[in-house]
């Protein structure tokens, strides 16, 4: 029997996901919590009930299905989420689609249809599909058959990862998986550890062991104005690239705040905003970026 995957999105015509035009999708669970996370729907494996009080046209439809969890004072409309048992009633009796249901349980088999519709666009464009999350790695069995799957059929394979998960599901991967998207998030240990909840050495360890391997990586850093944006940063970003001469990028991911509005939806308290950088920021980092690689590598 096929194992399901637990997946929160699928995205299509995507250009910042690997090579060319690709569907990324996007799978639960993350056994990191970056305090700026982009994808906070993701973090947990579990699913949530999402709501978006700017769409609620207060018909109270909601209520009258699950009264347990959907409440309505003069104040407004209010979730008890820890009620909710995601049967789908609010959301389909909700006509403003204010209300939706994150996580979905599907096999490899049935996600393939929506993939290959988009095959042509691949091949003209040099794309694929790129799995992401959350943390792939997290649904190891789902992994597999679904990267076995897309490989079948002749399909770009890209895994965006944290790096941090048993190295054994990389290695059963390998023959299946075209490019490892690797996000190096911050070198400093005890910062990683404070920005992201997990040490950073696992993260390391895999890198090492993934580039020993001959698997094509791409570096992705994500920088965020006032945490990582910081020259030993760049410097360790760099190092690696030294350490590593077969790596792909760096490629610089801006921080953006599209998290805060999805961790309002979710109801998911104390989410911290940081500054959006401008595009003469993002220059600054990746001038830093190669000032500090040609002094070391002189």
């Amino acid at each position: 029997m096929s194992s399901k995957g637990r997946i929160f999105d699928i995205q299509h015509f995507s250009l910042h996901d690997g090579p060319g035009i690709r569907s990324t999708v996007f799978l639960k669970g993350c056994p990191l919590h970056c305090i700026w996370c982009h994808n906070p729907e993701g973090m947990e494996r579990e699913m949530h009930l999402s709501f978006d009080k700017f769409k609620c046209i207060g018909c109270m439809a909601c209520n009258k299905v699950c009264p347990d969890v959907h409440k309505f004072e003069s104040s407004g409309h209010f979730i008890r989420r820890k009620g909710c048992s995601f049967c789908k009633k609010c959301t389909e009796s909700c006509v403003s689609n204010a209300l939706e249901i994150i996580g979905r349980d599907l096999t490899a088999e049935e996600i393939l249809p929506e993939l290959l519709r988009n095959k042509p666009f691949f091949k003209n464009s040099g794309g694929g599909v790129t799995i992401s999350g959350g943390e792939p790695g997290m649904q190891g069995e789902f992994l597999l058959e679904f990267t076995k799957i897309l490989n079948k059929n002749n399909i770009h394979v890209a895994i965006e990862t944290s790096g941090h998960c048993d190295f054994e599901i990389f290695k059963s991967i390998f023959p299946y998986v075209d490019l490892f998207l690797y996000d190096y998030k911050e070198t400093d240990p005890e910062l990683h550890r404070n920005y992201t909840g997990v040490s950073n050495e696992l993260i390391l360890k895999n890198l090492h062991k993934l580039y020993a391997h001959g698997t094509k990586i791409l570096l992705r850093c994500p920088i965020i104005p006032g945490l990582n944006d910081r020259e030993d940063h760049f410097q360790g970003i760099a190092g690696l690239y030294l350490k590593y001469n077969g790596l792909e990028g760096p490629e610089f991911i801006p921080y953006h705040n599209l998290g805060t509005s999805k961790s309002s939806r979710l109801g998911l308290e104390n989410r911290k905003e940081f500054p959006v950088p401008s595009q003469e920021n993002i220059k600054k980092w990746e001038e830093t970026y190669w000032r500090i690689y040609n002094v070391l590598q002189a």
